[in-house]
């Protein structure tokens, strides 16, 4: 312990013999506390998104209490601050707008209240970035708590994953091979608890991600949302913040570049999410450090693929879990990992997975025997995304890796729909779909539009996938050829606003190129007629982030967010 209990922040609060703090106790012993509640215990902000349409957090009402019970056992005084839900599945135009809102709450709500730890409760997708955002920026001690992934789907004896296995059979609903009653019944099937994405989606990429990064307890990413081992998880979490509370363990001692390489190898190992890499470009800068997407690119050549988990595998989560877990993962990487790295349980991430073992090398592969030769994701550079574009070759029908077609482009994501499914649209297999004005500012909020869909006619002829490319998204549990992320985005006049039907593209993963084959004068007379499209939002909280959000390859975070000198406590008075 390196602190004594007049050293809390709390203790301005409630421990000082003066007019407001007799305010504040009195209106704690209004909500039945005893003094000895709190009285020279560390108070701790219990930062749960739950609500009624997060299925991802469904369990989060029952968590909270087991938060609570391992808070008030290692002598902390536990407050429960609701925060911004975070719903993927519900909430429009896409949770990524509101990533930033949910990291400024969490900080503030730090800030502002008489918290000396924090436990931040999340999973669904944005949720976990956005609450280590907040946290690394309060700094005080912080510890994750993840929702966990759900079970496995099941329909008719075959193992569904959510995201990928729905994108896979509405393309045969759409080419006619499933009825409406095959896709009736597996809509009651392929969400089977409550928990996150149970594929290689960006909560499951973005819980991992954390725990490799040391803000959660060992092999705490991994637990299913049912487990019984979750909810004991969650009350030492309870109990392990307390600790770092007196030990006074903040986020800059486990944020370190050390360690974002670390998380950054187990993102490629794990097949993660493209996603992921926006949200630790934010975590990162957040943290004060200068990170850009060249790293990614450095360690994706070193680290390959082993989890054996969907879209780029063939298995679930949960048979991670029972495979060994991250742990196992990490202990895999062997070299690759740095071991030293300080985590919330006070020890090096090399003693946190040092008894863990593989139970099955199907579902997490030996060096030797990798799912993917490389890391999950590639970043492309060149005159289409002259500050790079994010792939992840994995997930892809190998023959579009290279490739040379024409340009079929969309202005807005209501364009194409309204004409992908005409048997009139001019395209074939060899065309590459483009959507811009959909990134960071046009969208605003860069949504998960990213996997256009295959043009109907070419469905039906049993085509599955194409080269798809915009300034978008890309959900986690999707897959195929798609390149996202382009930046700069059409919106603010990158290079992918002057593309036009008809002009050849040129993509090359192998030697990281994307490339517009059109003449440089040309590009000058198009880009001298470009007009900049009206923004979507003219006033509120979609007004400033449009305002204020970087681009894709910073991290999309907030201009006036950014890592700087400390904030002033604040006064009471």
């Amino acid at each position: 312990m390196t602190k004594r209990p007049e050293d809390l922040r709390s203790h301005r609060w409630l421990g000082v013999n003066d007019l407001r703090s007799f305010g504040h106790r009195s209106r704690l012993l209004q909500m039945g506390y005893e003094r000895a509640d709190f009285t020279g215990k560390p108070v701790i902000g219990i930062f749960n998104t739950w609500s009624d349409i997060n299925p991802c957090h469904a369990h989060f009402k029952v968590r909270i209490e087991e938060v609570k019970r391992g808070i008030w056992q290692a002598g902390g005084f536990p407050l429960e601050l609701p925060a911004m839900t975070l719903s993927e599945p519900f909430q429009k135009p896409t949770t990524m707008l509101y990533r930033n809102f949910l990291a400024m709450e969490v900080e503030e709500g730090v800030r502002s209240y008489p918290i000396d730890g924090a436990v931040l409760m999340g999973g669904c997708d944005k949720t976990g970035p956005a609450l280590m955002m907040g946290a690394i920026s309060a700094a005080v001690p912080a510890i994750f708590v993840p929702a966990g992934p759900m079970l496995r789907g099941n329909w008719r004896g075959k193992v569904l994953g959510s995201g990928s296995d729905t994108w896979k059979y509405w393309d045969e609903k759409r080419a006619g091979n499933i009825s409406e009653a095959d896709w009736r019944e597996m809509e009651q099937g392929i969400a089977r608890s409550h928990g996150t994405c149970m594929t290689m989606g960006t909560a499951a990429t973005m819980m991992s991600v954390i725990e490799a990064l040391g803000f959660t307890l060992p092999g705490a990413s991994s637990i299913p949302a049912p487990d019984s081992n979750h909810p004991r998880m969650a009350s030492e979490s309870g109990r392990r913040i307390v600790e770092m509370v007196w030990e006074d363990l903040l986020p800059a001692a486990i944020a370190t570049p050390k360690a974002f390489d670390n998380a950054i190898s187990v993102h490629q190992a794990m097949g993660g999410s493209t996603n992921g890499i926006i949200h630790i470009l934010a975590m990162a800068r957040r943290a004060g450090l200068d990170m850009t997407l060249e790293r990614f690119d450095e360690i994706s050549q070193r680290v390959p693929v082993l989890a054996n988990i969907r879209p780029s595998g063939t298995l679930l989560m949960e048979d991670f879990y029972y495979a060994g877990g991250l742990p196992a993962l990490m202990k895999q990487l062997g070299e690759l990992l740095d071991p030293s790295c300080l985590t919330v349980s006070g020890r090096p991430i090399g003693e946190g997975i040092a008894a863990a073992n593989v139970y099955n090398d199907e579902v997490i592969r030996p060096l030797a025997n990798p799912v993917y030769p490389r890391g999950g994701t590639a970043i492309l550079r060149g005159n289409l995304a002259p500050e790079g574009a994010v792939m992840k070759p994995s997930a892809a029908e190998p023959r579009f890796l290279k490739h040379r077609g024409p340009a079929l482009v969309f202005d807005s994501y209501k364009a194409m729909k309204a004409v992908i499914d005409s048997e009139d649209l001019e395209v074939t297999t060899e065309h590459v779909l483009i959507l811009r004005n959909a990134g960071p500012q046009g969208g605003p909020g860069m949504p998960e539009w990213g996997m256009l869909p295959i043009p109907g006619k070419l469905v039906r002829q049993g085509v599955r996938d194409m080269l798809r490319m915009s300034d978008a998204r890309m959900s986690g549990t999707s897959y195929g050829a798609c390149v996202l992320h382009i930046s700069p985005e059409a919106h603010v006049g990158g290079p992918l606003a002057l593309v036009r039907n008809g002009d050849m593209i040129e993509i090359d993963v192998a030697a990281r190129t994307l490339n517009l084959d059109v003449p440089e004068e040309e590009l000058a007379r198009r880009r001298a007629e470009w007009v900049r499209p009206e923004d979507r939002f003219p006033r509120g909280y979609g007004a400033m982030f449009a305002r204020h959000v970087s681009q894709a390859h910073e991290g999309c975070d907030f201009d006036f967010l950014a890592a700087g000198a400390p904030l002033p406590e604040p006064e009471i008075n």
